[in-house]
């Protein structure tokens, strides 16, 4: 196997934008915008797509730039907001809906240049009002808004019900200056109605793509984050994760992904799946760019009675623990359990294990979680989701108000039943189904499963094998290199590593550790409860210290690029792979991922 050669983004200082960017109408409501330089696709013979063939985008300062150089410009005045907002839609414009079409954002925010306008007025009289002034961010929409954009979870069926107050990261999202550009697409009801769901697909929003290769998965539910993230469509980006719906999408997007604490940011406002392990957390192209946002979403919030122990362990500014030389002395385990469901993952990660003992960290080899086996056998986890899904919605649509079409989970089920040929033309609703059917969170057998999921992910799981050996962090596969698209069999979910932080509610950082066959895979760093610091230090000295991140070339479908034939690029690749042992989740169909 070949190495993956070194690759540096060239962009043009952000001092060249001026005023090009403010010379972009903008239509209210609308996510087009007149006038902006469109990529079109180049066909070879025969109408094959040739690898590739896709014209510049405009604002090409923007690919890559990160947040600290955004808030440079834009506190130097030589960018305003205004101008970085229009040329951050224009780009929406060009690459998501005509181009390449990725169609990750469902709606741009139709006050979004007004809002930047005003945030321009308030940094020239009395400075920025947070670490984020005057920068675009996009969030998922499944996190309510109280202003002209529709949150729905990708769902017909909650068009029109727009809820009475922000959710409380989209209010600290506004408070920390942030300008929220639109909302994200997103596998519908966050990946939880079918076992036999395509990852990036809703009924609102069509289907979300993978930036990297066309025809691949761009993972779930928060596909929409992380393929805008991805193409540069916005500095960073929210998405909410249940069980590896930040992370995944993260790994095969060739992003970072930052999956906090339980408890760490509120999900008040936010549509759910389950309160036992649903979080938010943020998308970024580096580790510094998904801590900045980090930071601005934390803190107790009577809303969400999860963020009370938060109190005293929530930080907000998690920039201050980037350091490059952060593997220095660190303990990081192998978890191996997570191994073995894909040969090009385990490469690369192989690989990133070679780089981590480069970069000064002492590796232990293996470290299994000792309940690794029995939390893949044992169904607790989803029976836990059944029974909180149905409680937590319940009590959501309750609370909408009187122009929700649907207030109960009886009720959504039968209003996709009604609107079949367009809520359920590729898949069904089974998952919904087996909910309704769940009793109330009293219950003991509800009660039982979740004690032992907790058990499980945590106490002699996670924390066991960490006390043991006394480890800073685990690492394993983020995931494989996604997989086709297909909506009539569902996501091909070969396997992950995310389930014993989701069930124990604990953090995990992924950082993209190379590519396969051109083909994003990340490695993720897992840790204990409110161990964010820990985990964005060791993620930021192995991206610091690798720097395998590249932009998305949007090849067309089928296409591979004739570089990457043959070839797994990651840091320092061994000659050849490990052997093997195949997976018995290895080729089932299921969503993988929720949340």
């Amino acid at each position: 196997m070949r190495s993956r050669n070194s690759r540096r983004v060239s962009r043009r200082d952000v001092v060249r934008w001026g005023a090009a960017a403010a010379a972009v109408p903008a239509l209210a409501g609308a996510t087009r915008l007149a006038g902006a330089e469109q990529r079109s696709p180049v066909h070879g013979q025969a109408g094959t797509p040739a690898v590739g063939a896709f014209r510049p985008a405009p604002y090409t300062e923007l690919e890559e730039a990160t947040i600290a150089e955004l808030r440079s410009a834009l506190e130097a005045r030589r960018l305003s907001s205004r101008e970085l907002t229009a040329a951050y839609l224009a780009r929406i414009d060009a690459i998501d809906n005509a181009g390449p079409a990725i169609n990750s954002v469902i709606e741009v925010n139709p006050e979004a240049l007004a809002i930047a306008e005003a945030l321009d007025r308030e940094l020239a009289t009395s400075g920025p009002r947070g670490p984020l002034h005057g920068v675009p961010i996009l969030i998922k929409d499944n996190i309510g808004t109280a202003d002209r954009m529709e949150t729905t979870a990708g769902s017909l069926a909650l068009l029109g019900a727009r809820p009475a107050e922000d959710a409380t990261v989209a209010a600290r999202r506004r408070a920390a200056g942030a300008v929220i550009l639109g909302k994200t697409n997103l596998s519908e009801w966050a990946n939880f109605r079918s076992t036999h769901s395509a990852s990036g697909w809703s009924g609102r929003g069509g289907q979300t793509l993978n930036p990297y290769a066309l025809d691949r998965t761009p993972s779930g539910s928060s596909s929409g984050s992380g393929a805008a993230v991805a193409a540069s469509l916005a500095a960073a980006a929210l998405g909410t994760e249940t069980d590896g719906s930040i992370v995944s999408p993260s790994g095969v997007m060739a992003i970072v992904g930052i999956k906090p604490t339980v408890g760490l940011t509120s999900r008040a406002g936010v549509i759910p799946i389950a309160h036992s392990q649903d979080t938010v957390g943020t998308h970024g192209r580096t580790v510094a760019d998904a801590a900045a946002v980090l930071g601005a979403l934390t803190g107790a919030d009577p809303r969400d009675q999860a963020t009370a122990e938060s109190e005293g362990r929530a930080e907000t500014d998690y920039t201050h623990y980037l350091d490059p030389e952060g593997l220095r002395g660190a303990r990081i385990g192998v978890a191996r359990d997570y191994f073995g469901y894909s040969e090009e993952a385990d490469a690369l990660v192989e690989a990133s294990i070679t780089a981590l003992r480069r970069l000064g960290a002492e590796v232990i080899d293996p470290a299994n979680i000792p309940t690794a086996e029995e939390m893949a056998s044992d169904p607790g986890e989803f029976e836990v989701l059944l029974y909180e899904f149905k409680a937590d919605l319940n009590a959501y649509l309750e609370a909408l108000g009187p122009a929700a079409a649907v207030r109960t989970l009886e009720d959504l089920i039968r209003y996709n039943e009604e609107h079949a040929a367009e809520e359920m033309p590729f898949f069904g609703q089974e998952i919904f189904e087996l909910a309704q059917e769940k009793g109330p969170l009293t219950d003991q057998a509800y009660l039982d499963f979740l004690a032992n999921n907790r058990r499980l992910g945590g106490r002699d799981g996670i924390d066991a094998v960490m006390d043991d050996l006394r480890l800073d962090a685990l690492v394993a596969p983020t995931g494989s290199p996604p997989s086709k698209i297909d909506v009539v069999n569902g996501d091909l979910f070969l396997g992950a590593s995310s389930s014993p932080a989701a069930m124990a509610g604990y953090p995990i950082v992924t950082v993209p550790c190379g590519d396969a066959f051109g083909l994003p895979v990340g490695i993720s760093f897992i840790g204990r409860a409110y161990s964010e610091p820990t985990l964005i230090r060791l993620a930021h000295a192995f991206e610091q210290g690798t720097r395998l991140r590249r932009p998305p070339q949007y090849l067309p479908a089928g296409a591979i690029p004739p570089a990457a034939l043959g070839a797994t690029r990651g840091a320092a690749l061994p000659a050849t792979p490990p052997a093997l042992e195949a997976s018995p989740e290895s080729g089932e169909a299921t969503p993988g991922t929720f949340g």
